[in-house]
């Protein structure tokens, strides 16, 4: 909300409707020291964030400390009102499917390649968008 309502000089002129978070994210990047991989942004996609397209590939591939963080924010009755509006997180989140995703894999060991770890949770009946 402070990107909104105070924004940085670089974005007085720009729109921020309706995908605040897509400004967010290059402005964090920014903060971090810029786009190239260094130490400051090694654990952009790991330790410190986890970045993921559809909930059950983050059921899927996420580590226990990722689902556990998840879960946690998720959890607030306020949050969870508006969410399980939204029928991935209704089913992965709040009915336990995403744990059930979960136990399909050994994280340690995942299929190489997104395509296998899809067709699992698809033959699984877990498949959602």
């Amino acid at each position: 909300m402070a990107i909104r309502d105070a924004p940085p000089p670089e974005l007085v002129i720009q729109p921020l409707d309706p995908w605040l978070d897509q400004v967010a994210l290059p402005l964090v990047i920014h903060a971090l020291g810029g786009g190239r991989p260094d130490a400051a942004l090694a654990g952009l996609d790991g330790d410190l964030t986890c970045h993921y397209r559809l909930l059950p590939l983050l059921y899927a591939r996420g580590s226990d400390a990722q689902i556990a963080a998840l879960e946690q924010v998720c959890a607030p009755n306020q949050i969870k009102k508006h969410l399980r509006q939204h029928p991935p997180f209704k089913r992965m989140v709040y009915q336990g499917q995403g744990q059930k995703v979960r136990a399909l894999f050994d994280r340690a060991n995942l299929p190489r390649h997104e395509r296998a770890i899809r067709n699992q949770i698809r033959a699984a009946g877990y498949w959602m968008r």
